[in-house]
């Protein structure tokens, strides 16, 4: 897996990620094969970079199997959308369509249990909000299933995941899409949106609506109390208001914003468990990255031994997966790869993640490309 420039793309290439609109609608789905019209529209969309399943047009490669189906995840996006449509419009919304989508991803969470979590989809940058919702309830109510809530329990957090964000619609669209560094004012504006959606949920009579609205107001507070908006700590939290909150964070970083390029899954991970310390529950922390790839298969490492490409990436083993090693430590590609699993082997540890233009310029030097091994 590469993530080329759109002028690096070539017809052939397979697609590792999905794009979407604010509709749900899928302007290109994960597994596509681009043709030059496709390219070309990626391009009128103002998409800068994507992720393709190897750099080669000729390999014919699956990507990784979601943990949504891609038709639920279409629906969700779909319904989060006329959610913030009709709020804006008439100050209320249908529950039920909204509620049936809730459904459909708990059962497809609940039902596709060998799927990890690997890669994200890319969302055109103003229409940001309905797909990160989406994901954001996926994240949590798979957290939620780990955690061993009942199936009504995973169903509450699942919409409180839809709804999470809801407060936003009080936030000017030039604040939520500024590129660059927001204002004190701005960012003022930014942390009553929690507020704004327990407000707006408790205002509806909607089944649920404590337990909704919680999640909404207590999404941005931290565990050592120096969150937002009323700087909650420790039990002040309720579960699903921290469990919420780490999907919520695992996705934004995961996420190409105009601000930002997204972070590949092994930084959001060392940020989320070495640079946020106090910030999450510690123990949620490490139950959800059992549940997803830190690196994702396709992924090429540097090792202690080597050059490798992740082939196979395991429940609680997230941290150790099976590489398939190509090259040694000097980048001479070996006469025979051969497959290691890491966490047979303690000593042979992954150092870091081959940054995609440099894995670009190995392909260029040496005419051979990992994703060959998958």
């Amino acid at each position: 897996m590469i993530d080329l420039p759109l002028k690096k793309l070539r017809p052939g290439m397979v697609t590792a990620q999905s794009i979407y609109n604010s509709s749900g609608a899928s302007y290109l789905t994960k597994g596509t094969k681009l043709t030059r019209q496709y390219i070309d529209k990626l391009s009128s969309l103002g998409v800068n970079d994507l992720h393709v399943l190897s750099y080669s047009s000729e390999l014919t490669l699956l990507p990784p199997e979601d943990i949504l189906s891609e038709k639920t995840r279409v629906m969700a996006i779909r319904r989060v959308c006329d959610v913030f449509s009709q709020i804006e419009k008439t100050g209320t919304f249908e529950f039920e369509p909204l509620a049936k989508a809730a459904i459909a991803m708990v059962s497809d969470i609940a039902t596709r249990t060998s799927n990890l979590v690997q890669l994200t989809d890319i969302r055109v940058h103003d229409e940001y909000t309905f797909a990160h919702s989406v994901n954001v309830a996926m994240l949590s109510g798979m957290l939620g299933k780990l955690a061993k809530l009942p199936e009504a329990g995973v169903q509450e957090l699942t919409m409180g995941g839809l709804l999470h964000d809801l407060g936003k619609i009080i936030v000017p669209p030039e604040i939520l899409n500024k590129q660059g560094r927001l204002t004190k004012n701005e960012y003022d504006i930014i942390k009553h949106h929690p507020e704004a959606g327990f407000a707006k949920i408790r205002s509806m009579s909607l089944p649920d609506a404590h337990l909704l609205g919680l999640v909404a107001m207590q999404h941005h507070e931290h565990l050592d109390g120096t969150g937002y908006p009323a700087r909650r700590k420790g039990k002040e939290i309720h579960p699903y208001g921290r469990i919420c909150a780490i999907a919520d964070v695992y996705d934004a970083l995961t996420s190409s914003r105009p601000y930002k390029k997204a972070y590949s899954p092994a930084v959001a991970y060392h940020i989320m468990t070495n640079c946020s310390e106090g910030q999450f529950d510690e123990k949620l922390l490490k139950l959800f990255f059992s549940n997803v790839a830190i690196y994702p298969i396709g992924t090429v490492v540097k090792t202690s031994e080597g050059y490798g490409i992740v082939k196979k990436v395991e429940f609680g083993l997230t941290d150790r997966p099976m590489v398939v090693m190509y090259a040694d430590q000097y980048d001479n590609i070996l006469p025979e790869p051969y497959e290691e699993y890491l966490h047979e082997r303690p000593e042979h540890k992954i150092e870091s993640v081959v940054d995609d233009s440099m894995l670009l310029v190995k392909i260029r030097e040496s005419g051979f490309d990992p994703a060959s091994l998958l």
